[in-house]
């Protein structure tokens, strides 16, 4: 009997075959040890592949997503994530991802009920209503979901920088910084948010600046 994801079986196949001849030590290597720099935590939306938007092999990010790319304390999958690439991996780098056009994002603005996610989006709302004067400001909903987004994935590093396990990473002096990006689905590219958190002493003129970098830019769809 064929699988009812044949489909999918046979591309693995092809795949595994196209990379095989192009690197044939490549398995052979990614199956002796994982040691990526970077951590990223980003929206589960299928669009926004971790690795292949920014042209890595396997092996080099660990991830962890969820609906809107929220770091919640009381998370305990997305905590054990940030944990293990901390302390066992060693990663140096953990980025915040959001996405312009985020359906979550946009199911807060819409003030949109879509059933038990909206307890989960309530991580979200709570950004919005922490910068309700920044987003009201902006006349048309495009730019109200890209403003969000960016909001959201600065607040979600400043949770990052707050969970014990940066923290403790910090004060043994690891080196460790942590991130606020956003994706483009129109056209793929990546923007930095200006927001860069290598210590807890640089966490607020970090956050502050990045905020600043938001106000003082033209409010355009990405």
């Amino acid at each position: 009997m064929s699988s009812p994801l044949q489909d999918l079986i046979d591309s693995n196949r092809r795949w595994s075959a196209s990379v095989t001849q192009a690197d044939p030590h490549f398995f052979e290597r990614l199956a002796k040890q994982q040691s990526p720099k970077y951590l990223w935590i980003g929206c589960s939306d299928s669009r926004v592949p971790a690795t292949q938007i920014v042209d890595l092999p396997p092996g080099e990010i660990f991830v962890q997503r969820n609906v809107a790319n929220v770091v919640s304390h009381s998370d305990l999958n997305c905590l054990s994530a940030v944990q293990f690439a901390v302390d066992v991996l060693k990663v140096e780098h953990i980025i915040v991802v959001g996405h312009y056009g985020c359906g979550g994002v946009q199911a807060v603005l819409d003030e949109r009920r879509l059933g038990l996610v909206d307890n989960w989006l309530r991580h979200v709302s709570d950004v919005a209503q922490k910068h309700t004067d920044m987003l009201s400001s902006l006349r048309s909903m495009p730019l109200r979901n890209t403003r969000l987004c960016e909001l959201n994935a600065i607040e979600q590093v400043v949770n990052v920088c707050a969970t014990t396990i940066v923290m403790e990473a910090w004060e043994r002096g690891q080196k460790l910084a942590v991130h606020a990006w956003c994706y483009s689905l129109s056209n793929g590219h990546m923007h930095d948010l200006g927001m860069h958190v290598d210590s807890r002493e640089s966490l607020r003129p970090s956050y502050e600046q990045a905020l600043q970098q938001l106000m003082h830019r033209a409010g355009e769809p990405r």
